[in-house]
């Protein structure tokens, strides 16, 4: 037998097989990356805190399997080397974010996209030799795992019914199937269905008009209020100079550090926002926001769940939105310049004192978390001296860095003197949680 000449074409009939299954990987970590880039703008509209933190943690476990597909990727021929993200399904995820109601949009998220890239995963392990590529069949089928715990965390808060909210039910009806129509044009993330055309008249909503982040953030059933720091004990919850007044008894400053690491809900809101608004950054500097966002709602949660243990009535403590408001009003480098380089590199002293004051108690586990939420911060610090020139690249900054950083810090005073202070006290002195009612929970003499 005479063996056919090779063709110019023989090595990629060769790794045929592997560049087939590698080209598959590639769709799923940019369905994934795509996910981290626009779920993110739902954490701002929702309201409810437990939501907010199960969308960080589906945000932070979805940057997780879009960084080991990208590492199994780059094994296997075919994968490509850059990181970005095709049109096609780009344009399904600018979509997903546009409608103004935020529960609607997490409608279309969680019952069309999730459920959508579940089957994708599954497509991929039926059609994959399960021994040939067994690395990747053991990262699909715990990311399969995680998309499906992911929809049942989410499916109480998509209890919206005709009967109990039917606006809502109505529009996120029609914003799903308006969803499933784009999705269905594609034949599905890994194209496994035949495509089917899109119907007459059908208009994509983000080809008209530019999402925009909202100029305030939502808190849902909880009171808000500007900020819940000032030096006034009948106003606010936390008195900063107490903080680190000797004079303080340590239980009023175990109750205080709760509220303000409760606060940090702030944080997961405006950090949210970066995001959408840098979708030519690395995934490496979106993998580590993740980590950040993940970290700080973790945080918020602290005082969420310690607060009540210690007798607070949480419809009694307002929300801040002052940082929120102001943040929202400026670029996004400058928003992570303030975050990562001031109010996070500043915090170290006040939460160093806090912490040996807390330590009195011999409370082991305020002292836990407090460790932990040191520990974390001072990542999110590196991380800010690590990204922040590549953020400022990413807007044509060009100045020093401590230049910049100093120009945004005086920007922010002055962005915070128009908008600033503006959100009043949604309860009165009665009803609201202040330093003074903190010293009567904490069993404290008065200062």
């Amino acid at each position: 037998m005479i063996a056919s000449s090779p063709s110019s074409s023989a090595p990629a009939r060769r790794m045929a097989a592997v560049q087939e299954m590698a080209g598959m990987l590639r769709l799923l970590f940019e369905v994934e990356r795509e996910f981290v880039r626009t779920a993110t703008t739902l954490i701002y509209r929702v309201g409810e805190p437990e939501l907010k933190y199960l969308l960080c943690q589906h945000v932070w476990e979805s940057a997780g399997h879009a960084r080991f597909l990208r590492e199994r990727g780059r094994e296997l021929s075919g994968f490509g080397k850059g990181e970005g993200v095709r049109d096609s399904l780009g344009g399904i995820f600018s979509e997903a974010v546009m409608p103004e109601n935020g529960y609607v949009a997490l409608a279309g998220f969680y019952r069309v996209l999730k459920p959508a890239l579940l089957t994708a995963y599954r497509h991929y392990l039926h059609v994959t030799d399960h021994l040939a590529d067994w690395p990747s069949k053991k990262l699909v089928e715990e990311f399969m795992a995680d998309e499906s715990r992911h929809g049942d965390e989410i499916a109480s808060f998509l209890g919206f019914s005709p009967a109990s909210a039917p606006a809502v039910a109505a529009s996120a009806s029609e914003w799903t199937a308006h969803l499933s129509a784009a999705l269905s044009s594609l034949g599905g993330f890994l194209g496994e269905n035949p495509p089917v055309p899109l119907p007459p008249h059908f208009t994509w909503a983000h080809s008209r008009e530019h999402y925009t982040h909202p100029f305030t953030c939502n808190r849902g059933k909880y009171p808000t209020c500007s900020s819940v720091f000032s030096e006034d004990p009948a106003e606010t919850p936390i008195v900063r100079s107490w903080l680190v007044d000797p004079k303080t008894d340590a239980r009023v400053i175990r109750l205080m550090v709760y509220v303000w690491l409760m606060m940090e809900m702030d944080a997961v809101d405006y950090l949210a926002t970066i995001f959408y608004d840098t979708p030519a950054a690395p995934f490496d500097l979106h993998h580590d926001m993740a980590r950040h966002l993940w970290d700080e709602s973790r945080h918020s949660q602290f005082g969420y769940r310690q607060l009540p243990k210690l007798g607070v009535d949480l419809m009694a403590l307002e929300h801040s939105l002052d940082l929120y408001n102001i943040l929202v009003r400026m670029p996004p480098h400058e928003r992570y310049a303030m975050m990562t380089m001031e109010f996070e590199a500043g915090s170290f002293p006040t939460k160093a004192t806090v912490m040996d004051r807390v330590r009195e108690l011999n409370d082991f586990e305020a002292d836990t978390l407090l460790a932990f939420d040191r520990n974390d911060e001072q990542n999110h610090v590196r991380y800010g001296h690590r990204w922040l020139p590549e953020i400022m690249a990413l807007f044509g900054e060009t100045r020093p860095v401590d230049d910049f950083v100093r120009a945004t810090q005086e920007k922010f005073k002055q962005l915070a003197a128009v908008y600033g202070g503006k959100t009043p006290h949604a309860l009165p002195p009665g009803q609201r949680l202040t330093a003074d009612k903190i010293l009567k929970l904490a069993g404290a003499n008065t200062l």
